[in-house]
């Protein structure tokens, strides 16, 4: 079975579903470029684009960089792919940057193929944040500032906030699929490999 030419997946989930594991996996194993939009920003930057010039200041003052920018960055990313075969880590992040990459991919010739969403429940999530702390803690480690249980809850509380709309949107379009994050890390890929048959 040959490769489509355009392959593009929206990955979802809330922090500490694994969803940066899964999606390096899935890129690898699907033959897909993974996009990060702070690796985007971070790399036009270093070379002095023109577009760098114009984030740098935003980056230092630590502001999100807005959305007319961003989708001007992925633009130049995307278009100088023969074929669009990517998978989106981060972003977008609302429900208007998602409008925004519709139009740029029907631009392209290259609609969204598939949307996963890494479902798990808030308490296991927590309690796996709060146990990567505990392990780091064990083996003389710096634990993260976000690996207790306060912190958890409150980014998990914002993840909801913030993507829910857009969790509608993709919905909405019959474009998402919701998949079990709980299980082993095979388990789940598996599950988000068949989900995308």
């Amino acid at each position: 079975m040959t490769q489509p030419k355009h392959n593009v997946v929206i990955f979802l989930g809330p922090p500490g579903a694994g969803k940066g594991t899964q999606a390096e996996r899935l890129a690898q194993d699907k033959d897909l470029v993974k996009i990060s939009t702070g690796d985007i920003l971070r790399d036009h930057v270093a070379r002095g684009t023109e577009l760098g010039q114009q984030v740098k200041p935003i980056l230092d003052a630590g502001q999100l960089v807005p959305d007319d920018i961003l989708i001007a960055l992925i633009r130049d990313k995307l278009a100088s792919m023969d074929a669009v075969r990517v998978i989106f880590d981060g972003f977008p992040r609302t429900s208007a940057q998602a409008k925004e990459l519709d139009v740029l991919l029907e631009e392209l010739g290259a609609p969204v193929s598939a949307v996963p969403l890494l479902e798990v429940p808030d308490q296991v999530l927590i309690d796996r944040i709060v146990d990567r702390g505990r392990q780091a803690a064990a083996r003389g480690e710096a634990v993260r500032s976000d690996d207790t249980e306060e912190v958890a809850r409150r980014r998990q509380d914002i993840y909801r906030e913030q993507t829910q709309p857009l969790i509608d949107y993709y919905s909405a379009r019959g474009q998402l699929t919701r998949i079990d994050g709980v299980g082993s890390m095979d388990e789940v890929y598996g599950r988000i490999l068949s989900s995308m048959q």
